[in-house]
């Protein structure tokens, strides 16, 4: 028998994407999202074209598009500006949508918060869920403010930091893989088309991305710096400072930046459960099951593919443990390869004088082998 009542965790991208999916294939849905307030907040995002085709599944792709960046190639130059190669990437949601759109984060979560209202879900902020009791046929919920639930599956899609994953018996932590990275957004240079990436600087390497008509992101991989810079307001001096010899429009954008920008860093980190996602009725999905380094540039892809495929299975004809085996047979491989590429491009990164390091070549067939369905 399909789920009927589901809880999802989390209010951001994939539990967006997941409560849409449920709600729109009949299920009864509530969100519960811990923070008091719900909107997109955020830096720029690229949205490779499956997740493009997720967000087509869910009807918001149209609102997205509307002021997100499509473009189906991206540049690779040197540390100077002068330009290496123009690589087209492929089509990873089918011929008929864009390769790559960025967008801003805050555009896209302001789409699906949208939506997910608009699609009768019933959206519970400022709280989490405390405890969970499970029998064979639903799951009990308390939840932080002392309330109480019964569904027919509880889907905690908290992200990297889940708490969903340990109070379902999941032992797994994320673990800094050895970067970090700074972002900012800015001003769009009229010239600026598509994606492009600098190498051999004096960092691992900085790069953009247009994300709406006026606006980009951008970005400097780093090795790790203190951790008390960590959070949205490092200073823009030290971005500055550690981005020195990088030219062309990349130290353009980073020379024109307001003194009061805002400077977001973070040591990346890397999460992977790799076994069963669920203990009975209650699972992770998305960056509380599986988060990697953003240089495939793939994190939010793998999650909405994981709210659309499992939403699809729950709500269809197989029993609730059948459809979710399915799932994991389908999902695993996918993600891990995924990551386990990342991570690999991760190292490459910090030690390019690894022997066989060849990152065009892995990152061109971890997305040439996303074009097959998720």
């Amino acid at each position: 028998m399909p789920v009927q009542k589901v809880l999802v965790v989390g209010g951001g991208i994939t539990g967006s994407v997941l409560s849409l999916a449920l709600a729109q294939r009949g299920a009864d849905v509530e969100l519960v999202e811990i923070s008091p307030q719900w909107f997109g907040v955020g830096h720029g995002i690229t949205v490779q074209g499956n997740a493009l085709k997720a967000l087509r599944s869910v009807g918001v792709l149209d609102r997205v598009l509307e002021r997100a960046v499509p473009f189906d190639f991206m540049r690779l130059r040197r540390a100077d500006g002068s330009l290496i190669s123009e690589l087209p990437t492929p089509h990873t949601g089918g011929p008929d949508l864009p390769s790559t759109a960025g967008a801003l984060r805050s555009d896209l979560q302001d789409a699906l918060c949208d939506a997910v209202y608009a699609q009768g879900v019933r959206v519970r902020l400022g709280l989490s869920v405390d405890r969970l009791e499970q029998s064979p046929s639903h799951v009990d919920v308390s939840f932080t403010d002392g309330s109480t639930g019964r569904y027919d599956l509880v889907v905690g899609a908290d992200g990297i930091n889940s708490s969903m994953r340990a109070l379902i018996g999941l032992p797994q932590k994320p673990h800094p893989v050895g970067m970090s990275i700074f972002r900012v957004v800015a001003e769009r240079p009229a010239g600026m088309d598509c994606a492009e990436v600098y190498y051999g600087g004096p960092r691992f390497k900085a790069g953009y991305s247009p994300i709406s008509a006026d606006r980009c992101y951008a970005y400097l991989l780093d090795e790790n710096l203190d951790a008390s810079l960590i959070g949205p307001r490092a200073p823009l001096s030290l971005l500055r400072e550690r981005g020195a010899g990088y030219g062309g429009m990349w130290g353009e954008i980073i020379a024109s930046l307001p003194d009061d920008t805002a400077v977001d860093y973070r040591w990346i980190e890397a999460v992977l459960v790799d076994e069963e996602w669920h203990r009975g009725r209650a699972m992770v999905v998305g960056d509380a099951a599986h988060a990697c380094p953003p240089l495939i540039a793939q994190g939010a892809a793998m999650c909405m593919e994981d709210a659309v495929l499992l939403a699809t299975l729950v709500t269809g004809e197989l029993p609730v443990e059948r459809a979710l085996d399915a799932f994991m047979a389908r999902r695993l491989p996918r993600v891990r390869m995924v990551l386990e590429n990342s991570l690999r491009l991760a190292e490459w990164e910090i030690d390019p004088a690894t022997p066989g390091a060849d990152p065009a070549r892995i990152m061109s067939e971890t997305l040439q082998s996303l074009t097959a369905a998720a």
